[in-house]
């Protein structure tokens, strides 16, 4: 199923603050939500909003060296949730590149597929299984403080 990212907030758990990066799919009222560190999400968040620092970060720098070696970004696909000890899920993906040897797919995780996704626009796209499990109603992250008002950019 083809998303976007649809926010980047921040919200409040029984161990302290964390950030969440909120994936919406199209013609779907729920959002997928994958709870990533403060780093990840500002790296997104800069990246959605196209903030140039001076020197490129790591995904920056990631991109860069792609770009160089004749490649690009083609999408990212949120492909499952795996089980952990605590009893809980955790995300993964593959990035997709298309390079001039041949297509690419690379195990990343979903936060640094996302931040590369938001610089450049490609595709994002969600296993429906992935989204049926892991989809939330919206009004669930209405009350939610965006991550740009927590951490200055």
């Amino acid at each position: 199923m083809h998303a976007h990212i649809d926010a980047v907030r921040v919200a409040g758990t029984p161990s302290g603050p964390v950030p969440v990066v909120l994936l919406a799919s199209d013609g779907e009222p729920d959002l997928l939500p994958i709870f990533i560190g403060f780093n990840e999400a500002t790296a997104i968040a800069r990246g959605l909003d196209a903030v140039d620092i001076g020197r490129p970060l790591t995904h920056d720098l990631l991109l860069d060296v792609v770009e160089e070696l004749g490649g690009r970004v083609d999408r990212v696909v949120v492909d499952a949730i795996e089980e952990s000890e605590d009893g809980g899920g955790t995300y993964t993906a593959n990035l997709h590149l298309d390079t001039p040897r041949a297509d690419a797919v690379i195990d990343a995780r979903p936060s640094d597929s996302l931040a590369l996704a938001a610089r450049t626009g490609a595709d994002i796209e969600i296993d429906p299984g992935v989204f049926d499990e892991g989809g939330r109603p919206r009004e669930t992250f209405d009350e939610l403080q965006d991550i740009r008002e927590v951490d200055e950019l």
